[in-house]
């Protein structure tokens, strides 16, 4: 999973990014301390790989992984080349989905680049912007394909959603927010990778004072979660000051910084929660001797695209899957319990893999 962090300057977007990431990325109080895109690879963490290592005496342990690219503040006029423009903008067009940091405190010590704390103005100006951008693209594609549609029925269709899209863009609204059920039409904007088709999450970032609520009664976070909801988005709350004092803390020292705070996860785990929950994605495990390891799908894979994950001869020559809940796996510790218990299930190639499924493929090439 590949996520792109964007916002305006100082909103707190490179403190998180070196919280989540300790990737090292330089953070300022002046914009555009971000001069290349930083990108960070970072661990899932997940406790089922914990037990399982510990229960087959596993060698190597790798968890999923998510890589974060940190893009530089944008302004109002980055797509058309203010600021440091729109070369970061082509940065973020790979990812899977867009962390949108919106700042949601007022600091008199941190400048504001609009001069005052507004979360919605703030995430109008990057949608604009990524707007702009998407246009840009977009008006290249239709020149592009104007040329072959004279004579082409399927490009003649093409091009009449490109402009369908294009005025779309141009009335201030967002592709993702583009309907239509031909499935020609959705794999085309899909192909197109434009900005404003990717899933958001809002970070909202928040002072030390408000994170422990939750920040309930913040109105800067009230109005960024309503808009979140209006907009089919996720929203986690963070203090990317907070975060950054987590990362510095081993794993136990963690655990009670966060008890002390009164928070039960950090907002890395907010964060990954979010983004699993908008993308639709779920882990199944594998264990063994050698590794235990985390294998990241989306919901609803069968079992022979589960295996083609780990290599395309498991999905080529897949056979069936032998599977066993993690929960039923760990309670009856040991997968001879688990057989004695008829827990084992044999599974073929219409099963659906499920979250927290330790699979065992069968396969002939």
């Amino acid at each position: 999973m590949k996520l792109g962090i964007v916002g305006l300057p100082n909103v707190g977007k490179s403190t998180l990014f070196n919280s989540l990431t300790k990737a090292g990325a330089e953070s300022a109080n002046y914009p555009f301390c971000t001069i290349n895109p930083n990108v960070g690879i970072v661990a899932v963490p997940d406790e089922r790989l914990v037990k399982l290592t510990e229960m087959y005496h596993s060698a190597k342990t790798t968890p999923a992984v998510i890589e974060f690219v940190d893009i530089a503040g944008l302004v109002k006029g980055a797509s058309k080349g203010e600021g440091l423009g729109n070369q970061f903008l082509a940065n973020i067009r790979e990812v899977d989905a867009i962390v949108h940091v919106v700042r949601c405190f007022d600091d008199a010590n941190v400048v504001h680049v609009d001069g005052s704390v507004d979360p919605l103005r703030d995430i109008e100006t990057i949608n604009l912007e990524l707007i702009f951008s998407d246009l840009e693209v977009l008006e290249r594609r239709i020149a592009k394909t104007a040329r072959g549609a004279r004579n082409d029925k399927q490009l003649a269709k093409e091009l009449a959603l490109q402009n369908k899209i294009k005025e779309h863009l141009e009335a201030g609204k967002l592709a993702k927010t583009f309907e239509t059920t031909d499935e020609d039409e959705l794999a085309w904007l899909q192909e197109y990778n434009l900005l404003t088709y990717k899933p958001v999450i809002f970070a909202a970032n928040v002072s030390e004072a408000d994170l422990a609520d939750d920040a309930a009664e913040n109105e800067y976070v009230k109005a960024v979660k309503a808009y979140a909801a209006e907009s089919d988005c996720e929203v986690f709350v963070v203090c990317a000051e907070i975060e950054a004092e987590i990362s510095e803390l081993e794993e136990e020292e963690r655990k009670e910084f966060l008890e002390g705070m009164g928070l039960s996860e950090s907002g890395l785990e907010k964060l990954i929660r979010a983004s699993y929950s908008l993308l639709g994605l779920i882990s199944y495990l594998t264990a063994g001797e050698t590794e235990t390891r985390a294998w990241t799908i989306t919901k609803g894979t069968r079992a022979p695209q589960a295996a083609g994950k780990i290599h395309s001869d498991f999905e080529r020559g897949f056979i069936r899957a032998e599977i066993v809940s993690y929960d039923d796996l760990v309670e009856l510790g040991s997968m001879n319990a688990v057989k004695e218990k008829g827990l084992l299930r044999s599974e073929g190639k219409e099963y659906v893999v499920q979250d927290g499924d330790v699979i065992l493929f069968k396969f002939n090439v």
